[in-house]
């Protein structure tokens, strides 16, 4: 049977986003499946989950909306810089501005009550709503039958009757509407967000500290050691010859820092403004103590996006002293 109203589905490309999609299609309601794009949490694990099961999905970049929810989450982040409770609510946000644009009436997503600590309580699943302020176009189908009716519901645009009891941290009852539904390719719950992650965490937790946080420093999250040099300079340095290649990649106007003799790691200078003949020896002094060909000096090479005419001859760090100034 063919159902009247259309739903957005939040969709994160783990089973239960999967599974609240496929249950939906199979009582016969239109199901868009939408994903909202970070570098925090990126696109592409949702989109071969998606193919792999037959869902149409439409990513969306959301970055500048996103960055005024992470510097200031009203309830606050979890173990590390993941702000569960209001990233959820930001999502259903985004989302409901969609409705008119796809002709769709309601809102789904594949949250389990009491699956999560943080965000998957009752009370969090609330506040989540609230802060969506779209609170009664919500339906969750895996645990509607534990929730307050909302709109849809109580208009009788979904019966509540065919919504589902799930609820804790138990898997079975999901693993086996998978195999009923032929499910065999998903995401690890919680496994694509990189806010819970300790050590991308304090990287990011330093450019906040900092107000340095924007486009231009956040792409160099994932990559290298990062090193505190003063309040306004940072200093990246590639572990290895795949990092100096993605680190030169993403490099556009920002001074790198090269040996000029010897193979070794490539060092990315984060600032505004002119950097100081002291930054560019302490960046130098990190990057020679990372080039085991180095014994104590060598000529380093630095320049705005590749461009390295300059030379100056530095001593090269000890390793407490490298300590003192790594992001750690």
């Amino acid at each position: 049977m063919i159902r009247q109203h259309k739903c957005i589905a939040l969709f994160s490309g783990g089973l239960d986003s999967i599974l609240a999609v496929k249950h939906m299609e199979r009582l016969g309601y239109q199901v868009k499946a939408v994903f909202f794009e970070t570098p925090f949490f990126e696109a592409e694990s949702a989109l071969q989950a998606a193919k792999a099961n037959e869902i149409d999905l439409q990513v969306i970049d959301v970055l500048p909306q996103y960055l005024q929810v992470l510097e200031n989450p009203r309830y606050g982040y979890g173990k590390n810089m993941n702000p569960c409770v209001d990233c959820h609510g930001f999502m259903f946000r985004m989302a409901a501005e969609l409705l008119t644009e796809t002709g769709a009436d309601f809102l789904i997503s594949g949250e389990v009550l009491g699956q999560r600590p943080m965000s998957q309580r009752k009370d969090a699943m609330n506040a989540v709503a609230k802060l969506s302020g779209v609170k009664d176009l919500l339906v969750r189908p895996l645990c509607q039958q534990f929730l307050a009716d909302t709109l849809p519901i109580r208009e009788g645009w979904v019966d509540k009757a065919e919504m589902l009891d799930i609820q804790g941290r138990g898997r079975q009852r999901q693993l086996d509407m998978a195999r009923e539904f032929g499910v065999t390719e998903f995401q690890n719950p919680a496994g694509g967000c990189k806010l819970t992650d300790i050590k991308y965490s304090r990287k990011l937790k330093d450019l906040l500290l900092h107000k340095q946080l924007n486009d231009d420093t956040i792409k160099y999250l994932k990559y290298g050691r990062h090193f505190r040099l003063n309040e306004h300079t940072k200093l990246i340095v590639g572990r290895d010859k795949a990092e100096n290649e993605h680190l030169s990649l993403l490099t556009t106007d920002e001074i790198v820092v090269k040996t000029v003799d010897f193979h070794g790691p490539l060092g990315i200078i984060c600032k505004t403004g002119t950097v100081t003949e002291t930054e560019l020896k302490t960046a130098a002094g990190i990057v020679l103590r990372y080039n085991n060909n180095v014994d104590n000096e060598a000529e380093v090479a630095w320049g705005e996006n590749f461009s390295l005419n300059n030379i100056i001859k530095v001593e090269k760090y000890t390793p407490a002293e490298v300590q003192e100034l790594m992001i750690k």
